[in-house]
């Protein structure tokens, strides 16, 4: 009986690719480094399908050199690494994962959120080289005070919304800005809809959560950082563009904001020299926002059911371009 062959540029979960391998040949990149463009366009040019993430670059020219394909299956809520209108082009189907990982990709972000506010890695580091002489002293180590304060989320999706949520658990005020007003969400949550420029200017933590497009590339510079608060706090679990990383440094140096929590950077990797971390007001995170192990392994099947989907030319549970329906008749 005839399999379709497909390629997983990662190692996922073994459940996950036991259920591609009922219905595939499957073929599995074996490093944890990922294949090279070249690689990643040779493995691509004789399969029906393939699972990817965030760091396998899925363009035209790519495209163009699979003419089998018939689906993308992305491990990620992000999108910005796949040319999507050239995947409808070519009638390729593309689905991801959005809304498994939300719940824990907000504690890590609340994570941060503490971890800066608090300074726990700064006094964490500093007992352990050997600082912590006095047992206690009444002003060493004053953080930011987290409840009662105001968070401001730019970006109420799927991720933005559990952030909220975690923020009423601290008796914050809740401010957002997003593309799409959500007043049912405001009713049911308590959630006070506010423009860009008063989200940046009210908020004590700032914690952003847009998508990364050519619009929101550098959506935080220079001068939206300067409308913030002195003691405001800066966390970013979107990806790394999304925040211009010179400004921040110099916003981070020079007092304009208080600290940072990221989980992305520009870029990622972040070199081990870059100036930003030798500053003690920032936690830089290894982009591991939805790494849970449960997270994690629902990502993959969620990537391989729409894999599977993809294959048999059912619609994906989750799709990226729903338009490719009709033109594949499905």
């Amino acid at each position: 009986m005839f399999k379709p062959r497909v390629y997983v540029t990662r190692q996922i979960f073994p459940d996950a690719l036991d259920l591609i391998e009922k219905f595939a040949e499957l073929e599995l990149w074996p490093d944890d480094e990922p294949p090279s463009p070249e690689q990643l366009m040779e493995a691509m040019s004789n399969v029906d399908g393939a699972i990817i993430n965030v760091m396998d670059r899925i363009d035209a020219p790519l495209l163009d050199a699979a003419p089998k394909l018939r689906v993308l299956s992305q491990v990620a809520a992000g999108l910005d690494n796949i040319d999507i209108p050239a995947a409808t082009k070519r009638d390729i189907m593309v689905g991801y994962t959005p809304g498994v990982l939300a719940k824990s990709t907000a504690d890590l972000a609340f994570a941060l959120l503490l971890a800066v506010a608090r300074r726990v890695v700064e006094s964490d580091k500093w007992v352990r080289e050997g600082n912590w002489k006095i047992s206690h002293h009444p002003m060493f180590w004053l953080g930011s005070e987290v409840n009662g304060s105001t968070l401001g989320i730019l970006g109420l999706g799927g991720i933005g919304l559990e952030m909220a949520k975690r923020g009423l658990g601290f008796d914050m005020k809740i401010l957002y800005h997003s593309r799409t007003r959500k007043r049912d969400l405001e009713k049911e949550y308590g959630l006070k809809y506010a423009s860009f420029k008063r989200v940046l200017a009210e908020s004590d933590f700032l914690s952003i959560h847009v998508p990364l497009t050519p619009q929101t590339n550098h959506f935080i510079g220079e001068k939206q950082l300067q409308m913030m608060k002195p003691s405001s706090i800066l966390v970013n679990l979107s990806r790394g563009p999304v925040v211009d990383t010179d400004a921040l440094h110099q916003a981070l140096t020079n007092g304009t904001i208080a600290g940072a929590g990221l989980d992305v950077f520009d870029p990622e990797p972040v070199p081990t020299d870059h100036p930003i971390l030798g500053l003690d007001n920032v936690v830089v995170l290894p982009h591991i926002g939805s790494a849970s192990n449960r997270s994690r392994r629902d990502m993959h099947l969620l990537a391989a059911r729409n894999l599977v989907a993809g294959l048999n030319r059912d619609r994906l549970e989750e799709c990226a371009n729903p338009e490719v329906y009709e033109s594949l008749g499905i």
